[in-house]
């Protein structure tokens, strides 16, 4: 196995890989998912590895690498449709579409990754959605072999969940995305984000503005990608936000109300569990912790271990249960491990 899924990830954990392939067109793309699938040989897609937990044994079959550029536009009067190829780097799409005018992006700037990864958990923050923007997806059916066009409707998309996340049959091939021709952003649904912006909840501001303070509350706590900063080696938010009923809110907990259910913040859990920043460090070799910046990141500080961050992992997980009988999932993709 000559090459490591560590190096392709941003967490820095993961064993070797028997082959990569990089593909740089959508026909490449399909050519090596089916080639590998007719050998009988696993195929692993890896796009930023933004959101990827690899076993330390790595992956015993083909890596491949969605390294896809293309993006078109279609004018359409007051709004544009954007095709972006799956291997496009997200926050470079955010960048370009709010320099172009295009709005409807900026709220989610500094997620890291690549396009075709967005749709698969529906990735979202302050207030927005990628589903708020799908327009529809080209997709690989590996059990067929077809190219399929889907619209949004069958994606299935819910609260950080698609049709795409718990099955590897699909392959995200391009995502469509409708944006309106305007220099502003849609209304400000994040109450920290208007306070920030100076406006009121549910207003509207320019889109350079909602994406200049996104990234600055995004690099306040270790969610932007820097090579030198071990709190943003990491998959951002380990833990998905609970849904509980409304007798399970513990007391002073942050919650809203989702498609009539209660969201929590999985962060305060954590932190109001007794697992605050930066904890772990002082637990076995402290090669893997709770970010310094915020609670809901677990970290490679260097030299850790898949296995490592599991078990700090399943500590988090098993505290919250006990003190708040409330069970964290991870949103993070596990590969070749369990939780």
């Amino acid at each position: 196995m000559p090459a490591t899924i560590a190096d392709l990830t941003t967490l820095r954990l993961g064993g070797p890989a028997r082959r990569i392939v990089t593909a740089d067109t959508t026909d490449a793309f399909v050519d090596a998912v089916r080639a590998a699938d007719t050998a009988g040989a696993p195929a692993l897609v890896i796009g930023g590895g933004s959101n990827l937990v690899m076993s330390d044994a790595g992956w015993d079959g083909t890596v491949v690498l969605a390294r896809t550029q293309e993006i078109t536009v279609d004018e359409r009067g007051d709004t544009v449709r954007v095709h972006v190829d799956a291997g496009v780097h997200w926050d470079s799409l955010v960048g370009r579409s709010v320099a172009e005018g295009w709005s409807g992006l900026a709220a989610m700037s500094g997620i890291p990754g690549m396009t075709g990864a967005t749709p698969i958990q529906n990735v979202g923050a302050y207030g927005s959605e990628v589903s708020d923007v799908v327009a529809g997806l080209q997709v690989y059916d590996r059990e067929t072999g077809a190219v399929q066009e889907w619209d949004p409707q069958r994606c299935g998309f819910g609260f950080r969940s698609s049709a795409f996340k718990y099955s590897d049959r699909f392959v995200v091939l391009r995502v469509d995305f409708d944006l309106a021709r305007s220099t502003d952003a849609p209304p400000v649904r994040y109450l920290e984000l208007a306070r920030r912006l100076g406006v009121e909840q549910h207003d509207v501001a320019p889109s350079k503005d909602v994406r200049d303070v996104v990234l600055d509350l995004r690099r306040s706590k270790g969610m932007v990608l820097d090579a030198a900063d071990h709190d943003t080696w990491s998959v951002g938010s380990f833990f998905v936000n609970p849904f509980v009923p409304p007798e399970l809110v513990p007391a002073g907990c942050p919650n809203w109300q989702v498609d009539h259910q209660l969201k929590l913040s999985a962060a305060w859990l954590i932190e109001n569990a007794g697992f605050g920043k930066g904890f772990g460090a002082d637990v076995g070799a402290g090669r893997v912790t709770v970010s310094t910046k915020h609670t809901l990141a677990l970290t490679n500080r260097g030299g850790g271990t898949t296995a490592e961050l599991l078990d700090l992992a399943r500590v988090i997980r098993d505290g919250v249960e006990v003190r708040f009988g409330i069970r964290l999932r991870p949103e993070a993709h596990l590969v070749g491990v369990e939780l």
